[in-house]
């Protein structure tokens, strides 16, 4: 179906629909009734998102959460979102994207909650694990692979949470205050960068933003998105508190989910009392129609797809590759790999080591058909006689367990108790709000969920680990056996205190179904370790910028992440980009040319060790200086490599030169600085570069 095809289509369909038709699209419908009904489980069933006339047969739009997986069944659990962003590897999330588009097809679903690219300002965020990490490059080119690759299955993907979503527990209530530069410069390219190259449609965020929620706020969802980026997909709300008034249309906003708890009858009124033009819902129902009929009306990859292609083995082994390739070697004295013939025993320590442990209990969790725990990875790989245990429930007894064996291995970090989605013990549906403001079916839907104790998840409280568990690793250290600790965590982990006396440091984020599957195979050298850092860790939580997670108000600044580091002279315990290997690489031959408003970048890279490996190239440009305040350089472009021994491979990038442009606040314009810019490419941030000037 071409253009003039669709839109006559949708002109059609309006022209048809009554007004109450028109603004019943423009909601949800259903969620509270069968939240009750299946008890409380988020996912049980594919939820009503919008859209849908059945007197004119037009279907609704059919969602489903996923950033680790679909939410939804018992489908494949990847790696969460921060270990994929540390793998650097768009093509693997291109084909995870895929994989999500099959398995939400194949349940019912028609579109995908998956694209989270929130900004990482702050390493304490509670759902820092859903995103990518803490550069705008680097979430734009992660962002755009995973929903690309959901759509090419004919499910739309929307990106997430439309903007200044980077704290948890007040994000009902906390009004984020920024000014112009810092908010089109740092928090939104990565957006703009999903959107351009054709992720369908957008979820407004719950905070406000310079005094407006997000989902009614005109600035952002008008002026920005529609006027200023031509953005012609649809925006829907997050989940139940996501705009609070009918102007909220008026604003930009399509579709209130889950429910029409502030639309409804009341957008209704708002249209017939002239306090909303018609047009408006006109508007919106176009946007609506002209996505989803152009994906219902695509020829799909598939002839079916059945609920036998969710989890398959397929779609397991693509787990295992995403976990192999996402965890991070932070520190290694050459105690990696172990050898299998030398190790005749290991002691596995640590709560978590036997945990199924994916990530948090919120909206993204996947209930996987089963889950690899780091325990039963390692006894798979020696076999059950080579394993001793312990844990921080009894030190002494761990440290018996340390000297008894060859190595160490100890797993510490979180769960979705201490850092994650918030959930509130008294809430069931994770809102917030007074109880006089909430319809009686969130009341119903309460009384069904299951008891929840007390509350889980949310923004970290201390970037340290749990005091009990570097105990453990204490215990270990003094055993005098080599010691490996493995990181479980969503984003930056404090390693100070305890750092010094291990022989390694990994880390593995929450690593999905096949995650002890991977582990085994990284600590005993069947494949290198090749994640990089998507964020930087720190020497002292000082260090990273303010941050109060039950504010009412914050300014988000400039400077965060790396640029922060740098511009204050901060030396950072582990640089962003950071992550070692098994072999070492060498660089040469860097050549960087302008072409058709584009830098082609072009490097060498050797592999100098005797094993193949990947490697992660990184592309960071310098500017010329005079425009103020700006990072002193910045990730541009950045590239995945495999190297066999003793091989020489040529990476190759490209810079869009728009993308080094800033933005002037006395015009609302993008200019490009004048002047020589610097080009510096190598394995992290702070590691060896070679530089290129090029005069722009």
């Amino acid at each position: 179906m071409n253009d003039e095809q669709l839109n006559n289509q949708v002109a059609a369909i309006l022209s048809e629909a009554t007004i109450e038709e028109k603004v019943g699209m423009m909601s949800g419908k259903g969620f509270f009734k069968a939240y009750a009904e299946d008890g409380g489980i988020w996912g049980a069933r594919p939820y009503r998102a919008g859209s849908g006339i059945e007197r004119l047969d037009i279907e609704p739009l059919y969602f489903t959460d996923g950033p680790r997986g679909v939410a939804r069944g018992s489908s494949t659990c990847f790696p969460c979102s921060m270990a994929r962003g540390a793998s650097f590897d768009v093509d693997l999330e291109r084909r995870i994207g895929e994989v999500m588009g099959i398995e939400a097809r194949a349940q019912g679903c028609s579109l995908s909650g998956a694209v989270c690219i929130n900004l990482l300002r702050h390493p304490a965020w509670g759902r820092a694990q859903e995103t990518y990490g803490e550069d705008p490059c680097h979430l734009g080119a992660m962002g755009t692979a995973l929903g690309l690759g959901i759509q090419s299955h004919g499910v739309i993907a929307t990106v997430k949470h439309f903007a200044l979503n980077s704290m948890e527990n007040a994000r009902f209530t906390v009004d984020v205050r920024i000014d112009e530069r810092t908010l089109h410069e740092i928090y939104l390219p990565h957006f703009k960068t999903c959107l351009d190259a054709g992720v369908a449609s957008v979820m407004s965020a719950y905070n406000k933003v310079n005094g407006e929620y997000a989902g009614q706020n005109r600035h952002l969802l008008t002026d920005i998105l529609r006027s200023e980026w031509g953005f012609a997909g649809f925006v829907h709300s997050d989940w139940i508190m996501g705009v609070y008034a009918p102007y909220g249309a008026a604003a930009g906003l399509d579709i209130e989910n889950p429910e029409p708890l502030k639309w409804g009858d009341k957008l209704l009124t708002a249209v017939q009392n002239g306090s909303i033009e018609p047009q408006v819902i006109d508007n919106a129902c176009r946007r609506i129609l002209q996505t989803q009929l152009r994906f219902s009306n695509a020829e799909l990859p598939l002839l079916s797809y059945t609920e036998e292609l969710v989890a398959c083995d397929a779609h397991r082994a693509l787990a295992l590759e995403a976990a192999e390739k996402s965890a991070v070697l932070l520190e290694n004295n050459g105690t990696l790999p172990l050898k299998r013939g030398e190790v005749g025993k290991l002691a596995v320590l640590g709560r978590l080591a036997g945990m199924e442990n994916t990530g948090d209990n919120g909206s993204s969790r996947v209930r996987a058909p089963y889950v690899v725990t780091a325990l039963e990875g390692l006894r798979e790989y020696l076999g059950g006689d080579a394993i001793v245990t312990g844990d921080e429930d009894d030190i002494d007894a761990a440290a018996i367990a340390a000297q008894c064996a060859d190595a160490v291995v100890v797993v510490v970090g979180y769960t979705a108790e201490l850092e994650g989605e918030f959930i509130p013990g008294d809430l069931a549906l994770g809102q917030a709000g007074s109880e006089a403001n909430l319809p009686p079916e969130v009341t119903e839907a309460r009384k069904k969920a299951p008891p929840r104790p007390k509350s889980i998840g949310g923004d970290r409280v201390d970037l340290r680990l749990p005091a009990v568990q570097v105990a453990l690793i204490g215990a270990a250290i003094a055993s005098g056996k080599p010691t490996i600790v493995v990181i479980v965590a969503g984003s930056a982990v404090l390693v100070e205190e305890w750092r010094t006396g291990a022989a390694a440091i990994l880390q593995t984020f929450y690593s999905g179904m096949e995650g002890g599957t991977a582990l085994a195979r990284l600590l005993f050298g069947e494949v290198a370790p090749s994640g990089k850092l998507p964020f930087t860790v720190a020497r002292d939580a000082a260090d990273y910028p303010f941050f109060d997670r039950d504010a009412r108000t914050i300014e988000y600044g400039y400077w965060h992440g790396y640029a922060k580091f740098e511009a204050e002279g901060i030396e950072p315990r582990y640089p962003f980009g950071h992550g070692l290997s098994y072999t070492s690489f060498a660089y040469r031959a860097l050549n960087v040319h302008r072409i058709n408003g584009r830098l082609d970048i072009s490097v060498a890279i050797r592999n100098d060790g005797s094993i193949a490996a990947s490697e992660v190239v990184q592309a960071y440009v310098g500017f010329p200086g005079a425009i103020q305040p700006r990072a002193r350089k910045s990730l541009k472009a950045f590239t995945r490599v495999t190297i066999q021994p003793g091989e020489t491979v040529i990476a190759r990038m490209s810079v869009c030169i728009d993308d080094l442009r800033y933005r002037d606040p006395s015009t609302h314009k993008w200019r490009l600085e004048r002047g020589m810019h610097r080009v510096l490419v190598g394995g992290s941030l702070a590691g060896h570069h070679l530089e290129a000037q090029v005069r722009l």
